[in-house]
């Protein structure tokens, strides 16, 4: 373990919203499942993430910044480290530019629930296809999440990181390679928030957009149970639920984690499900698409810590 002890003696001084130490991810992560993290923490502004940041880069402590916990499952092991939370850093506000475009400009830990429904409330479009997404705008950037033909790449102008020694620069989107599910942004800066390019549109039909947007999701996913949305990459040409529903596992079941009967490519656990069940689920899928198809079927969710 990281310990209490060097994380306490890391961040003494330092002002943060909240710590907890042991902390089940099960309370925490979307899934409901997952091993405890050393130290979970909450930050309220980007001046406690660079002193949070910067202390724990001086005592070589590991640590993640994570957003709502939507896209991460961690082994029953635990994660040796600490979990740094953005979900204090929520604020999102809207500007107009030249040539009819406008701008909105949020912090790394908004919803994007928030700002499609901010967006929405001043008659801006183009963030409609992140509607019923769970996730935040750190975590939507940081994998270029899409749908519906849309992905962040389309809409962000330029993003905030943050570099291990708590400096801060902004990147033009031109200058970050953005691909499917993915972009190149350095393993060791933490986002700080974006700017997106948005257009007026027409208010009915921005809400019209959204309402059948949800309605989608409502029918198509398996909103009931607690998941981490989308498991796998799809496919070039062919959605990884498709792919596995010809494996012939949708419903397949270890303990309490499931296949969705409803959409192949989801994850669910139905009471108790473990980390390690679930885990060994995904590898189940990937070597059977392997041996079957000779297709390398890649996570989506991003998996970390240690097996008992």
């Amino acid at each position: 373990m990281t310990g209490h002890l060097s994380i306490s003696d890391a961040l003494k001084g330092v002002t943060v919203g909240k710590i907890w130490f042991d902390e089940p991810m099960s309370r925490h992560a979307s899934l409901k499942l997952g091993g405890k993290v050393d130290a979970l923490v909450t930050a309220e502004s980007e001046e406690q993430i660079e002193k949070v940041v910067r202390r724990l880069r001086e005592k070589n402590i590991p640590f993640l910044p994570v957003g709502n916990l939507t896209n991460i499952l961690v082994r029953d092991g635990g994660y040796r480290g600490v979990l740094l939370s953005m979900r204090g850093l929520d604020q999102a506000t809207c500007s107009s530019g030249e040539s009819g475009q406008y701008f909105m400009d949020a912090q790394a830990g908004a919803a994007l629930g928030r700002i499609v429904g901010l967006a929405a409330e001043e008659e801006l479009t183009g963030l409609e296809f992140c509607t019923g997404i769970p996730g935040s705008v750190g975590g939507a950037v940081w994998m270029n999440a899409g749908a519906y033909g849309t992905e962040i790449k389309d809409v962000v102008v330029s993003v905030t990181v943050m570099d291990g020694e708590g400096k801060k620069k902004t990147l033009r989107r031109e200058e970050i390679a953005f691909a499917y599910r993915k972009s190149n942004l350095p393993d060791d800066v933490v986002i700080c928030g974006a700017r997106f390019v948005l257009q007026k549109g027409n208010p009915p039909q921005i809400r019209a957009r959204m309402a059948e947007i949800m309605k989608w999701r409502q029918e198509k996913h398996p909103l009931q149970y607690p998941s981490a949305g989308s498991v796998f990459k799809n496919q070039s040409g062919l959605p990884a639920g498709k792919l596995i529903e010809e494996m012939g596992l949708k419903g397949r079941r270890l303990g309490d984690v499931q296949v969705s009967k409803k959409h192949a490519n989801f994850i669910v656990n139905k009471g108790q499900g473990t980390a390690s069940d679930m885990e060994k689920l995904i590898r189940l899928i990937q070597e059977k698409v392997k041996k079957e198809r000779g297709l390398d079927l890649e996570t989506e969710i991003v998996i970390i810590g240690e097996s008992l």
